[in-house]
C-alpha cells in the first residue's frame, strides 16, 4: 500500500477549501493575530513572537475562529503522522544506515507495551554480535521513538556534523545503525553487545501541537544492570525552532568527548565536572 504523505494531503484540501469559501488558510501555519482591535498590539505581538503557544488567535462568538480552529487539526494531523508512519526506505539507504529491529513487531504493540520496545530482536541483537564495531569509544543509535518526521528532519543534518566533531577530536566511532520502534533502553543492551564506552541515542520525541520534528539525544557511559534514568544525559528540543540539528551536532561531539573524560554521565558526570570546575 502506498504510503499517504499527511502534508501532500491537507495541502489539497487547503486549497479545496479555499475554493468554496474564499478563505485562503495557509499552510505550514503562519502565527496571524486573530485578535481584532488589541488594547496594545504591540505588546502581544511581542508575546505572540516568543512562543509557540496558541495565544492572540481571537474568536468568533463563543469558540476559535475557522482558521485557528482548522490550523490546530492541521498540527494534530501531523502529530499523528510523525507517531504513525514508518521510516522512508529510500532515507535509510541514502544514509547507509543498517537497520535493526525492536521486539515491538506494530506500533501497536510498541506504544501498548514498554518493553517491547526497549530490547532487540533476536535476529536483530544477533546481527548487531556478528557485525556491529565492536570496543569503540562511541556507538551511535537512531530511532524513530514517537516521531519518524523527527529522523527524517533533523538526522541528515546532525549526523553528519557530529561524526565530524568526533573524528576531529580523534574519538573512535562505531558504524550508526537505525532501530525501528526502539525506546531509550535498548541502547544499554546495544552498548553491551559491541563493548562501547558510551552509547548515544538519537530518538524522536513525542510529538506536540508546536512541533512535530523534535529529537532529543541521550547518552551513557557504560551502561549495566543497575543502570537508572539518572545515569543518562539528556539534550532535548533539537529541531528548527529550537537547537538547530548542525549545531546540536558540534555540541554532543563536545559534549561526549567530555563523558569520555569523566567517564561518566548524568549525574555523576555533573557531579565531577562541579568538583573539577
Amino acid at each position: 500500500m502506498k504510503q499517504i504523505n499527511m502534508e501532500e494531503l491537507i495541502q489539497r484540501v487547503m486549497e479545496e477549501l479555499a475554493k468554496k469559501t474564499g478563505e485562503v488558510i495557509p499552510f505550514p501555519a503562519q502565527k496571524v493575530r486573530g485578535v481584532e482591535n488589541p488594547h496594545n498590539p504591540e505588546a502581544l505581538e511581542r508575546a505572540m513572537a516568543r512562543t509557540p503557544a496558541r495565544i492572540g488567535i481571537g474568536r468568533a462568538g463563543t469558540r476559535m475562529k475557522t482558521t485557528s480552529y482548522l490550523q490546530f487539526r492541521i498540527d494534530q494531523a501531523a502529530a499523528h503522522d510523525a507517531v504513525m508512519k514508518t521510516i522512508s526506505p529510500e532515507w535509510l539507504q541514502r544514509l547507509q544506515l543498517p537497520e535493526l529491529y525492536s521486539r515491538a513487531t506494530s506500533m501497536q504493540e510498541y506504544l501498548m507495551n514498554l518493553d517491547a520496545g526497549r530490547m532487540l530482536s533476536d535476529e536483530s541483537a544477533k546481527w548487531l554480535e556478528l557485525h556491529g564495531d565492536k570496543g569503540k569509544d562511541v556507538q551511535i543509535v537512531i530511532s524513530d521513538g514517537l516521531s519518524t518526521s523527527a529522523c527524517e528532519a533533523t538526522i541528515p543534518d546532525l549526523l553528519p556534523a557530529l561524526q565530524q566533531g568526533l573524528a576531529m577530536r580523534h574519538i573512535s566511532v562505531g558504524r550508526p545503525v537505525f532501530i525501528h520502534r526502539g525506546r531509550v533502553w535498548i541502547q544499554d543492551q546495544v552498548a553491551r553487545i559491541v563493548g562501547c564506552q558510551v552509547v548515544l541515542s538519537l530518538i524522536g520525541e513525542r510529538p506536540g501541537l508546536a512541533t512535530a520534528e523534535s529529537l532529543s539525544a541521550y547518552m551513557i557511559y557504560k551502561p549495566d544492570a543497575h543502570t537508572v534514568e539518572s545515569d543518562r544525559t539528556v539534550i532535548s528540543n533539537i529541531h528548527r525552532g529550537g537547537t538547530l540539528p548542525i549545531e546540536a551536532g558540534a555540541y554532543l561531539a563536545e559534549l561526549l568527548e567530555d563523558l569520555l573524560k569523566y567517564r561518566a554521565s548524568g549525574v555523576t558526570y555533573r557531579k565531577l565536572r562541579a568538583q573539577h570546575g
